[in-house]
């Protein structure tokens, strides 16, 4: 018992420099932040994947019609999420979820190794898939902890997805050369031991946390579908318009890097280059760079940021710093403006602004943080993708340069900002509550 105390501290100790971790906390902790950690190496292995196959295979703007397709297929996936949700806990939940994932996964890699074009079909199912896993991961983490701990442990958890990103990044530029396959194949070696962990984890937390009843957690999550749920409670819904706006913006200024970076590889090819190592090589190195700034934010700025600002105000800071960005990308619209703006706005979004969503369920009852998250973080992500298409659709038949496109996301980081001021409203009045008084909030309280 001594010697599993002292390693506790030493763990504490460790986690000291980015945030405070008690030692009781320390194991389980790290188990989660392995798992993002390997959650997120696995994403961006795919992602890496999935760049150079639709951009060459379709271009931007199919690329840009392909993130709108997505938001028709999780209609049916959260669907189909919300049924399983009202028969089964969140372990088996969150067991069946991965292993329907992976299993998809070893199909591609199949079909990778022949000629068959999957280049569309791979950018769909990643959509899908990457933020219904880490929808599932964060109800978890959120499930577990109490606001207090989350507001704590949520910093460097975060942190592990981060490192993850770089690595992933960094890993998949070695293995490029070796095909698709053999990224994509990896990805499924790390997704298995990825949900093992959080399997453990579950564990652990109801050995260990004596709020955590096995019967309860192991319940049916959700006694109606996630569209009527979403349909009636307003938190829900002031989330999911700020994470529309998030991904209109987003979408919209991939499009404008995107179309940038064609035009670039045009060049490469007339000087007898490979369009696509020269793409492949830009992306590894821009998705390099914002995350290991990101990184850098999640491990020394963002629990400080939580501590000092809040939760409510951190919502502000992605949202300010992209009305100014876009603003300079309009006056400059130029690969290199375009590519620092990017950078700039992902590793925000990858640490400070998914660190503090994910922090607003902590303060939720248990059918929102998982019926209700996985709606918010699937649908309406697309649906900001498919705004973004209609825009560029209209805005490509009108000749709009990207300029153009530019001033149009300055006036969407404005109506961004708007929907930050009403959530951080409730999240506050939700603060002050207990939590057996929020689990047993009516939703119409919400109104």
């Amino acid at each position: 018992m001594e010697t599993k105390r002292a390693y506790q501290r030493v763990l504490a100790t460790a986690f000291r420099p980015f945030t405070v971790v008690k030692p009781a906390e320390t194991v389980t902790v790290a188990i989660m932040t392995f798992a993002a950690f390997l959650l997120l190496t696995a994403y961006y292995l795919l992602k890496t994947v999935r760049e150079p196959l639709i951009l060459l295979q379709g271009g931007a703007d199919v690329k840009l019609y392909a993130r709108a397709g997505q938001a028709l297929i999780m209609v049916g996936v959260v669907y189909a999420y919300g049924e399983l949700a009202r028969r089964f806990g969140r372990m088996r939940l969150l067991t069946l979820v991965f292993a329907f994932f992976i299993s998809n996964l070893v199909v591609f890699t199949l079909l990778a190794r022949t000629q068959l074009h999957i280049g569309l079909s791979f950018f769909l199912w990643v959509g899908v898939f990457s933020y219904t896993v880490v929808a599932q991961f964060w109800a978890v983490a959120a499930d577990i902890y109490t606001a207090e701990q989350g507001k704590r442990l949520f910093p460097i958890i975060g942190a592990g997805s981060s490192i993850g990103a770089v690595v992933g990044s960094g890993v998949s530029r070695l293995l490029i050369p070796l095909g698709p396959s053999m990224l994509m194949g990896t990805a499924v070696v790390v997704l298995t031991a990825c949900v093992l962990l959080i399997v453990w984890v579950e564990h652990r937390a109801l050995a260990d946390g004596p709020a955590q009843d096995p019967k309860q957690a192991e319940a049916p999550l959700s006694a109606e579908g996630a569209f009527h749920l979403m349909a009636r409670d307003n938190y829900l819904l002031v989330i999911a318009g700020l994470v529309v706006c998030l991904n209109w913006v987003n979408s919209s200024g991939e499009y404008l890097l995107d179309r940038a970076l064609l035009l670039a590889s045009s060049d490469v090819v007339h000087n007898g280059q490979s369009a696509e190592v020269f793409i492949g090589a830009f992306k590894a190195d821009y998705f390099a760079w914002y995350n290991v700034i990101g990184l850098l934010l999640q491990l020394f700025a963002v629990s400080r940021i939580l501590r000092i600002i809040g939760v409510a105000n951190a919502l502000y800071l992605l949202p300010a710093f992209a009305f100014f960005a876009y603003t300079a990308a309009a006056l400059f619209p130029v690969l290199a403006v375009l590519r620092v703006v990017k950078i700039g706005e992902n590793s925000l979004q990858y640490s400070v602004q998914d660190t503090t969503r994910h922090a607003l369920f902590l303060v939720s009852s248990r059918v929102e943080k998982f019926v209700g998250k996985t709606a918010v973080d699937t649908v309406a992500v697309r649906l900001g993708a498919i705004f973004a298409s209609i825009v560029v659709m209209l805005g490509t038949a009108g000749g709009w340069s990207i300029a153009t496109f530019a001033w149009v996301n300055v006036g969407l980081s404005a109506t961004w900002i708007a929907f930050a001021i009403a959530i951080g409203k409730d999240y506050k009045r939700r603060s002050a509550m207990d939590e057996a008084g929020l689990a047993n909030e009516p939703l119409s309280a919400n109104r």
